[in-house]
């Protein structure tokens, strides 16, 4: 079905924009990026799916991670930054999108 294709490709397939977007904010773990997703953006991401971006993400340098210590006996969790990389990234990918829009529908 072609929406449904849409649906994909405009979400999971270029979940790193999301991601991105999200660390624009402040850094993040894993799971809370996952559920930012899917409160802010409404779609569910895949856990074997987000933790394969997270890793290409960190070894093409477009964020970085740091483990923080928790506090009251819960894990520590290992948190996602933007880098600078990441920020250039993020902006192309928003430019590329808004041009495409804007080609395909017009000017708002």
């Amino acid at each position: 079905m072609p929406l449904e294709r849409l649906k994909s490709k405009l979400t999971k397939e270029v979940m790193w924009l999301y991601i991105l977007r999200l660390l624009l904010e402040r850094p993040m773990y894993a799971y809370e990026i996952k559920r930012q997703i899917q409160e802010r953006f409404g779609w569910e991401a895949a856990t074997v799916t987000s933790y394969v971006v997270f890793y290409r993400l960190k070894q093409e340098g477009y964020v970085t991670t740091e483990w923080v210590e928790s506090k009251e006996g819960r894990p520590n969790r290992k948190y996602y930054a933007i880098t600078e990389k990441g920020r250039t990234l993020f902006e192309e990918g928003r430019k590329f999108i808004e041009e495409m829009v804007e080609n395909l529908f017009g000017k708002p």
